[in-house]
C-alpha cells in the first residue's frame, strides 16, 4: 500500500514537470510561427496565434481592440495601410510561465526592423490558453518604447 501511494505521489509530482516542458515548447512554437508569418508579410498567418473569438482582448497604449476581427483590423491599419510597412519582427527575452495545464503567461520584448532602418520596439505580456486546436493568445498587452 505504501509503495503504491509513494508511486502515485511520485507520478503526480513528475507529470506536471514533464507537461510544463511540452506546454512551454508548444507556446514558444506559436510565437515562432507568428514571427515567421509576419516576416513573410502574412498577417492572417500571424493572427492564427490569436484566439479567433470576440472575447480576445488586445491592449496597446490607451487603446483596446476587443475581438479577433478588431485585432486584425488594428494590425492591418497600422502595418498594411497605405504607406505602411510590416518590417522584420523579432521577439526576445521570452519568459514563459505555466499557470495551469491549460494556461500560460508570457513576457517578452518585440522589435521591428523597418526598411528605412528605424527599429520600433517595446514589451508585451500575453495570456495563452490551450484549446482543442492548440495554444492561442487570449489577451495581449503590448507597449512601445517612447521615441
Amino acid at each position: 500500500m505504501r509503495a503504491t501511494l509513494a508511486f502515485i505521489v511520485l507520478l503526480s509530482t513528475a507529470s506536471p514537470a514533464l507537461a510544463q516542458g511540452a506546454e512551454r515548447a508548444a507556446v514558444e512554437q506559436v510565437l515562432k510561427n507568428q514571427v515567421q508569418a509576419w516576416n513573410r508579410h502574412d498577417l492572417e498567418g500571424f493572427m492564427t496565434g490569436y484566439w479567433n473569438s470576440p472575447q480576445l482582448t488586445f491592449f496597446a497604449g490607451d487603446n483596446l481592440a476587443k475581438g479577433w476581427e478588431a485585432t486584425l483590423d488594428r494590425y492591418r491599419k497600422r502595418y498594411q495601410g497605405e504607406g505602411r510597412e510590416m518590417g522584420k519582427l523579432e521577439f526576445s527575452d521570452l519568459q514563459i510561465e505555466g499557470l495551469s495545464a491549460d494556461a500560460a503567461f508570457v513576457r517578452g520584448g518585440w522589435k521591428l526592423t523597418m526598411p528605412d532602418g528605424k527599429t520600433p520596439h517595446g514589451l508585451f505580456t500575453l495570456i495563452f490558453r490551450r484549446f482543442a486546436d492548440g495554444w492561442k493568445i487570449v489577451h495581449d498587452h503590448t507597449s512601445a518604447a517612447q521615441r
